[in-house]
């Protein structure tokens, strides 16, 4: 099935050549939030050991948290967290959704297990890994996209609800924030761990699994 910006979160059914059905995932992250980072490569681990394929898609904590009373230190993050979703969704308008994955790859792997914060040499950076323009840097510094980055933060939110964050992980339209882990597990255990995921989406009103984060992310 072919993708686009305008493919939806219900349409989660395709066929490989040889038959078989595969699971379309639909995953909404913002690369700021090392939480998604690491669910994210879950994701990408559970591509290699199931029928799964990964659709990506940005939220932004930055529009979530728009006009809530933050402390000084969480929002200066969210102040400087718009530039590289901005960037994101230039690149997918203008050279397709196909660009997502690996351009996310390349800003998250040097913010969250590199540990960089200078945003300008980590856009500027990904975007030459990637193959992109170098002139798309600069949609991290205008709003001309915001209307695309909020219609996909908004699908997100019109499926979990406005009580949640970063990552959200929908399959045949029922979503969840999360799952939140560390480390992400790897092979196998990546995949029995999505088999319990499909099971949870597949149970009508089942909401919530939770417990307090004693360890921060592990990025291995």
């Amino acid at each position: 099935m072919p993708q686009t910006a305008e493919t939806t979160a219900t349409e989660t059914a395709a066929t490989a050549a040889d038959g078989a059905t595969r699971t379309t995932v639909d995953f909404w992250f913002d690369p700021a939030c090392p939480w998604a980072w690491m669910t994210s490569r879950w994701m990408v681990e559970v591509e290699k050991v199931r029928d799964v394929d990964v659709r990506w898609h940005v939220m932004s904590l930055s529009v979530l948290n728009e006009g809530r009373d933050l402390p000084e230190s969480y929002r200066t993050l969210m102040d400087e967290s718009w530039a590289a979703v901005r960037v994101l969704v230039a690149a997918a308008e203008q050279h397709g959704p196909q660009v997502m994955r690996p351009l996310y790859d390349a800003l998250g792997s040097r913010r969250h297990p590199g540990g960089r914060r200078d945003t300008a040499a980590i856009i500027a950076e990904s975007l030459a890994e990637v193959g992109l323009p170098a002139e798309l840097a600069e949609a991290g510094s205008t709003d001309a996209h915001d209307a695309q980055l909020r219609a996909s933060h908004q699908r997100a939110i019109d499926l979990v609800g406005d009580e949640v964050g970063t990552p959200v992980v929908a399959i045949d339209g029922t979503a969840f924030f999360g799952p939140v882990m560390t480390p992400a597990p790897k092979g196998e255990a990546a995949g029995r761990l999505f088999d319990g995921f499909v099971l949870v989406t597949s149970v009508p009103g089942f909401y919530e699994i939770k417990r307090t984060r004693t360890q921060g992310p592990v990025f291995d």
